[in-house]
């Protein structure tokens, strides 16, 4: 009894210890920037937003310019709302069960979550349509060079698994009457969550952004 209630206790420990040693390595690494400056807007620049729902973030961009028109690539008539007037589109990418098994958190399954976090699961990328974004606390504009975009338009790209020229499908999946779901590249797991994986989109375009992150808060904080 007293060998088993040793083991429990270390267990316990165990778990509690892996889980402060992470919470202080994000804290740490997300607190240091890199690619510390970046440009203002001027005739040029290509404006991008960086939109947060207070857990996750979304990278948004115009859905047509001179340098990509990604209803090529993805078409927003197949959205219920078919809107081919919208002006912006964010994409989120994240953990293929939890976005579609989970519409809000109260149905969120220990199942689901754990397969989440331990790259038991794959991806998918959540594509929304926007009319317009205005910057408030949860939405920060970004000016860009040309040179940028092209690397983040690429960054996002290699992000989706692919149907020939087009991003694959996930035929019905919808939250609402402007989004849409697309298989997409890589796991999701306790080091590379949704967040990580826009952090890294603004590190790849040479944006400001965390040394590393898996929370949306401290993406935000650089563009305060």
């Amino acid at each position: 009894m007293k060998k088993a209630f040793r083991i429990l206790l270390k267990t316990i420990l165990g778990i509690a210890g892996f889980i402060l040693a992470y919470l202080l390595l994000a804290i740490a690494l997300s607190s240091i920037t890199v690619n510390g400056s970046f440009s203002p807007c001027d005739k040029d620049a290509v404006e991008v937003f960086v939109l947060s729902n207070g857990v996750h973030t979304d990278i948004v961009v115009p859905v047509r310019n001179e340098i990509r028109n990604w209803s090529t690539f993805i078409d927003p008539m197949a959205t219920k709302r078919s809107d081919s007037l919208a002006e912006m589109v964010a994409f989120g990418w994240g953990d293929k069960g939890f976005y579609l098994e989970t519409p809000t958190w109260a149905e969120l399954k220990f199942s689901t979550a754990f397969k989440a976090m331990f790259f038991l699961s794959t991806s998918a990328m959540h594509v929304t349509f926007h009319s317009s974004l205005h910057e408030n606390r949860s939405c920060r504009k970004i000016c860009i060079s040309k040179i940028q975009y092209r690397k983040l338009v690429g960054y996002i790209e290699n992000s989706f698994a692919k149907d020939g020229e087009k991003a694959k499908l996930i035929n019905g999946a919808s939250y609402g009457d402007d989004d849409l779901f697309y298989d997409a590249t890589g796991t999701y797991n306790l080091f590379f969550t949704c967040n990580t994986w826009a952090n890294g989109g603004l590190k790849a375009a040479g944006l400001r952004a965390c040394m590393w992150t898996p929370f949306e808060r401290f993406i935000l904080q650089k563009y305060e």
